[in-house]
């Protein structure tokens, strides 16, 4: 198993590109049931979690091949039934529900996994497909939904679900009738799989909104669809910058789909403008100031950042707060930071962050994706050595990390353990 060493206290310097976003191309590949016909996508990362989805549409009947970055598609024998083998690495695998169940008319997903960050129960999305004409019933760890054709119908979703969303979206894009999604969510990814959905003959109006409509249309077609950019690895990238007092210039940066994270470093002194090159960051006068965040869905302040604005509040001047709404377990990197240096105190689901002069290297361990971006960027800034076990956490969500930050200056390599 491998782990990842970084010397730090190393200022970064230069330009750096964001890869595609994982969040917008696992529903896009799953989607790829849908059509009739070849697909082909560009500015596919290549990660972990990509592989698996790659696997999964193999094993769902699709013939797929994964060139650079860019990965064609097409259905050829759909099978109905996703194996726990793969479904268990990865959440996102239930997003084959819906297509399945709109396709066959039945599908066998195994109750999904992934990052150890609290519960994400399924049953939004069953309840809005039970609405649509589906039942469901828990056979041996399987979700076994069937169908006799899904119809349209008004949803509401009592929380504003990204996968329940994404789920409803594309099941509906072929339902028969209007479907109208109350109190979705309006994340960018998920405006992403809309706009691919029209490009392949959906009818979809209102993504964006927490109000989205769907013309349920007889069959879709293949097409040509570019994947949106990384914003969470955007936003760390920002934090790598401001923890080490350099400055980067954020290539292919989706900097509108970042308000809430440059609304709050701004406010910690960190300076951010966008010119032709990319987005460039860097602290304004040296000082990093604490601030206040609440995580929200969006267009709120995004729970993917909240550790990486947890580390770089450790390094300011004064005292901030971070409260976590979304996932109850998500603090998981604490005691990992309170190793390096961080003064941290957890109250429930609040955390309160008192900054100190510098963080210390030392051997640490990732719990999650989004906490290993944390320990990465803590060990950018912290003096001497350290060693972040896990990081396999870390291949499903940053492609080619290590060399894009040693590009930058960082002191940063892989080693076994």
């Amino acid at each position: 198993m491998d782990k990842l060493v970084i010397e730090g206290g190393v200022p970064l310097n230069g330009p750096i590109r964001v890869s595609g976003s994982k969040n917008a191309a696992l529903p896009i590949l799953l989607a790829c049931i849908l059509p009739q016909g070849e697909v082909n996508l560009g500015n596919v990362p290549r990660l972990r979690d990509i592989h698996t989805t790659l696997k999964l549409l193999d094993i769902l009947g699709c013939e797929t091949s994964f060139d650079g970055n860019n990965v064609k598609s097409r259905v050829c024998d759909l099978k109905i039934e996703a194996p726990y083998d793969l479904v268990k690495t990865m959440r996102a695998s239930v997003l084959c529900l819906g297509p399945l169940l709109a396709l066959k008319g039945e599908a066998k997903v195994a109750l999904p996994g992934g990052c150890a960050i609290g519960a994400r129960p399924v049953d939004l999305h069953l309840t809005a497909f039970e609405q649509m004409g589906a039942t469901f019933d828990l056979e041996s760890g399987y979700i076994h939904g069937r169908c006799d054709g899904l119809k349209g119908t008004d949803i509401h979703f009592d929380f504003p679900t990204v996968g329940g969303t994404e789920n409803v979206l594309m099941a509906a894009s072929i339902a028969e009738g209007d479907t109208i999604i109350e109190n979705a969510a309006r994340e960018p990814e998920v405006v992403d799989l809309a706009d691919f959905l029209n490009a392949c003959g959906a009818k979809i109006s209102g993504q964006g909104t927490s109000i989205i409509k769907v013309e349920g249309v007889s069959s879709l077609h293949g097409c040509d669809y570019r994947i949106m950019p990384d914003r969470i690895e955007a936003g760390t990238y920002m934090v790598a910058a401001a923890m080490t007092d350099g400055e980067l210039i954020i290539e292919d940066c989706p900097f509108q789909e970042l308000d809430a994270v440059v609304y709050k470093l701004r406010r910690m002194g960190i300076w951010l403008e966008e010119d032709d090159q990319g987005v460039r960051v860097r602290r304004d006068n040296g000082i990093i100031s604490g601030v206040d965040i609440t995580t929200q869905p969006f267009p709120g302040f995004p729970t993917d950042m909240q550790a990486q604005l947890m580390t770089l509040m450790s390094l300011a001047q004064g005292a901030g707060t971070i409260e976590e709404k979304i996932f109850e377990n998500r603090f998981m990197h604490v005691s990992e930071l309170v190793r390096m240096g961080a003064n941290i105190k957890l109250k429930g689901r609040t955390a309160m962050i008192r900054g100190v002069e510098k963080l210390t290297g030392a051997p640490v361990m990732a719990s999650d994706l989004r906490a290993s971006a944390s320990l990465v960027v803590a060990g950018l800034a912290a003096s001497g050595r350290t060693d972040i076990q896990r990081i396999y956490h870390l291949d499903r969500g940053y492609e080619r990390l290590e060399e894009k930050l040693s590009a930058v200056g960082a002191r940063i390599w892989r080693e076994k353990e």
